[in-house]
């Protein structure tokens, strides 16, 4: 038996970012089930930061990470964090109320601003004028190193004695005499307090520590990647989002990712594409633009995880002493790390959430779990 302060499950973004900051103060483990850290969505992740997407409560967490990506700590990294990308909202003639909803919240509106069909065609060329009767386009919008940003919380998270360890697979969890006793494929470890940020697993991992879940639902998405236009020079192109997000794509090392923006409901799995949401995808684009694909360079599938209101989840089991959840990160887990980190190691270790993080409009009460729960 391994003993620890805090044991973290899941080596992913989540259990990073908040193990780097634990570390510094506490014996810390990430248990992670796979031969490597961010197997699953954290290392299928093409993100974007962008200060527009998500609901109320992933926005303000996402404001309160910008300085972070933007000017990140000391050797966290040999380069940048974040590139230029800017992102590009496309509406239909039909989808204009789409539009307009969207630019209602105030955060929202302050990012973006409205562009003519003509500007939105010459961010894109590829665009067809049918496809864009109204446009807003967010210049803040970047794009953000993703294996960078995970690597550089790992190397924070080792350097402060951390351990990370990996083919750990949690098969059980025993609350007694104020420890948490936690089963692995790798041994034996018991702590204090256990944070769940097992990603697509965390309520399995509930339900084997008697805690009740949450009702998290993973739901696949689908990623393809295909070649550029011949002859055109991609690189300063937008993220192109469609209003409804049915479709989006951008600019990838020469290439064009693409992705049909699919949600469909699975159970915790290493997830594989499904040939109709690539052909999905395909054809998404290939009606608004005037790209015709014919062959894929790769194509896969990663586990965005929801909570039942798709707002991140961080704080203690109402039900069960010592049992953190920190999970529900569903597209929004990487722009949102460096607020969530800091903020999860503050409510572990019982301490004041940082002035900087609640200045930028983050209500603690909006992630805890307690809200599943009130009657």
């Amino acid at each position: 038996m391994s003993d620890f302060d805090i044991l973290i499950i899941g080596a992913g973004i989540a259990g990073a970012s908040a193990g780097a900051h634990l570390a510094r103060t506490h014996r810390v483990a990430v248990l992670e089930r796979e031969s490597q850290p961010g197997y699953h969505t954290t290392g299928r992740s093409a993100a974007l930061f962008s200060e527009s997407y998500g609901n109320e409560s992933v926005r303000a967490l996402t404001r309160a990470s910008r300085d972070f990506f933007f000017n990140p700590p000391k050797d966290f990294t040999d380069g940048a964090l974040v590139r230029p990308r800017g992102a590009l909202y496309i509406a239909r003639q039909d989808q204009m109320k789409e539009l307009e909803d969207f630019i209602a919240a105030l955060d929202v509106a302050a990012d973006t601003v409205r562009v003519t069909p003509q500007e939105a065609l010459r961010r894109c060329p590829i665009l067809r004028g049918e496809a864009v009767a109204a446009a807003l386009y967010e210049a803040g919008a970047h794009d953000v190193d993703v294996n960078a940003l995970h690597q550089g919380y790992l190397r924070m998270l080792r350097k402060s004695g951390g351990q990370v360890l990996t083919n750990a697979a949690v098969t059980s969890l025993r609350y007694e005499n104020d420890l948490w006793n936690v089963r692995t494929s790798a041994g034996d470890f018991r702590a204090g307090v256990v944070v769940n940020a097992a990603g697509a697993w965390a309520d399995e991992i509930a339900k084997l520590a008697a805690v009740p879940p949450i009702g998290l639902q993973p739901l696949r998405r689908t990623a393809v990647l295909v070649p550029a236009p011949e002859n055109m020079s991609i690189d300063s192109w937008p993220m192109v989002i469609d209003i409804a997000e049915q479709f989006y794509f951008k600019p990838d090392a020469g290439n064009i990712f693409l992705t049909p923006a699919d949600e469909t409901p699975s159970p915790p799995c290493d997830a594989q594409p499904d040939e109709l949401d690539v052909a999905l995808a395909i054809d998404h684009i290939e009606r608004a633009t005037t790209l015709s694909i014919r062959r894929v360079q790769s194509k896969w599938a990663g586990l965005r995880t929801f909570a039942p209101d798709r707002s991140l989840v961080a704080g203690f089991a109402p039900s069960a002493k010592g049992f953190f959840w920190l999970a529900g990160q569903g597209g929004y887990g990487i722009q949102t790390a460096p607020a969530m980190g800091e903020l999860t190691a503050a409510l572990v270790q019982g301490n004041e959430v940082p002035a900087h993080i609640t200045a930028c409009g983050v209500d603690v009460r909006a992630l805890s779990p307690a809200r599943f729960t009130a009657s």
